[in-house]
């Protein structure tokens, strides 16, 4: 579902309703996050909240879109780099992982999955507003060191898919069934790092 072309999103009162809205679907997940609480959690009064967003969902994939932004803002731009493809894919590798490994990511997805029979539109734009962001950036990369010689991939799509799922090794499944829930510096370079290696061993020049 998209969202109205009427919404205004400028102003204290819109910023307050998404940071009150992205605590409280944060910690009830998407169906136990209730208006009022919303509305309460921001600041402002019901009335002013449904002006904004006449639909939990149309706020909600507000909230992941503008998250996913502020995440995109934070990447290197990896197109523009000369650094060799093992440091532009590390530093890829590195900001995958730390998205996956997020309070916001992990939980963004556990609700997503939660709601995928009832809401398939929630996980879907989802997606389209981050992980494919992030792909297409790194297919951009990929396409751009392979025409200089640096890379052979013929599927950049499947090349890049691989990157990411390279980088859920191991903390990924931990953090998704509770076994662990934090990671250091030396666990997340050994994942980063092993990524990078058995990409480039299959796509290295």
């Amino acid at each position: 579902m998209n969202q109205p072309a009427t919404i205004l999103r400028t102003g204290r009162k819109f910023d307050q309703v998404l940071e009150g809205a992205r605590d409280v679907f944060m910690a009830d997940g998407f169906e136990g996050a209730s208006v009022d609480d919303i509305a309460r959690a921001a600041g402002v009064s019901k009335a002013t909240l449904y002006s904004y967003f006449p639909d939990k969902r149309l706020l909600f994939m507000e909230v992941a879109r503008h998250e996913c932004d502020r995440q995109a803002c934070a990447t290197v731009d990896l197109i523009e780099t000369s650094c060799s493809p093992q440091q532009v894919l590390l530093v890829a590798a590195r900001h995958i992982l730390n998205v996956i490994l997020s309070d916001f990511g992990q939980k963004m997805f556990r609700i997503c999955v939660a709601e995928a029979e009832r809401f398939p539109d929630l996980g879907r734009q989802f997606y389209e507003s981050g992980p494919m962001v992030i792909r297409a950036r790194i297919r951009e990369y990929l396409e751009l060191a392979t025409a200089r010689g640096e890379l052979r991939i013929e599927d950049f799509d499947l090349a890049a898919d691989q990157l990411a799922e390279l980088c859920k090794a191991d903390l990924f499944p931990r953090l998704m069934f509770n076994i662990d829930t934090d990671f250091n510096e030396a666990d997340r370079e050994r994942v980063t790092k092993g990524a990078v290696d058995t990409f480039l061993a299959r796509y290295g020049v």
